[in-house]
């Protein structure tokens, strides 16, 4: 129900007076309350509900997102590190690590490397076995979908097409340290066969991974993967509900950063230019 929504979102969304007649009359539950001839709830007042709660529903999610962009920060390296609260706490000492800054041990945490990710092995379209140190002297960017994605993915896959083309057309020695990784989560139905027959409707320089059940559930596992079966028919067809997020990994395999769904491609560009370009001053 409308009442049940954050009252900042129901002014934004609505105003004022629409607000009154939907909770004083639309929703009312007394006798004579609404318009003559009308049930306690109208068509218009349904439809306002369902509006406001995909409003509410939009605006959660983009919440989401910023939050998890906001906590990766605190963990990826910087030149000016990060504080807990530096009120407080005194300012936390770095140390270089394979290239990058990372907090030293103290009262505020452990070394400052994010729990994502970890050993893992799958195999590619040719049938050979890849693990995360087939890409070392690469920068990566992860991620996970499957074959049967209808909008998503596909729409996702092409954004990281258009940042590697935008970055051969802007630093072609950078661009060719890079490479996009798409990890299946749908091992079931995503055979080599069909995983091969769908790369040919992206981009050429994709390298297209799969496993068993156990191996796909480990990673996805590692990197937080969320993955849930969904609509699922009576004939077996099903769509798999999954993170929508890109894994940016330095030429170790380090985490570097993760690109949400949100951000376009010009500004993910910027941030790979920023971490790849990176150097740390003395």
């Amino acid at each position: 129900m409308l009442s049940s929504l954050p009252r900042n979102i129901l002014r934004k969304t609505y105003p004022q007076r629409t607000l009154r007649i939907i909770f004083n009359q639309q929703f009312s539950s007394e006798p004579g309350s609404g318009p003559k001839g009308r049930g306690p709830v109208s068509w218009m007042g349904l439809g306002l509900a369902g509006i406001a709660a995909a409003s509410a529903v939009s605006y959660f999610a983009v919440m989401r997102e910023r939050r998890l962009e906001e906590a990766m920060g605190k963990v990826v390296s910087s030149k000016s590190g990060w504080s807990p609260d530096p009120d407080i706490w005194a300012r936390r000492k770095f140390k270089e690590l394979n290239g990058h800054w990372f907090p030293e041990d103290d009262p505020s945490g452990p070394l400052g490397k994010p729990a994502i990710g970890g050993p893992w092995s799958l195999i590619n379209l040719d049938g050979q076995i890849v693990t995360e140190k087939t890409y070392t002297g690469k920068w990566t960017l992860l991620y996970f979908g499957f074959a049967r994605c209808p909008d998503i993915c596909p729409s996702e896959m092409a954004k990281v097409a258009s940042v590697i083309d935008s970055l051969k057309q802007s630093d072609p020695e950078l661009a060719a340290k890079i490479q996009p990784v798409f990890v299946s989560i749908d091992p079931a139905r995503d055979s080599l066969a069909v995983l091969r027959e769908y790369a040919k409707d992206f981009h050429p320089d994709y390298a297209f991974l799969t496993g068993t059940p156990e191996q796909v559930q480990k990673m996805a596992k590692s990197y937080r993967v969320y993955i849930s079966k969904a609509d699922e028919t009576e004939d077996g067809d099903y769509l798999v509900d999954h993170s929508i997020v890109l894994y940016f990994h330095d030429e170790s395999g380090e985490l570097s950063d993760v690109f949400t769904q949100s951000m376009k491609g010009s500004d993910i560009v910027k941030k790979m230019l920023h971490h790849m370009n990176f150097i740390p001053a003395f």
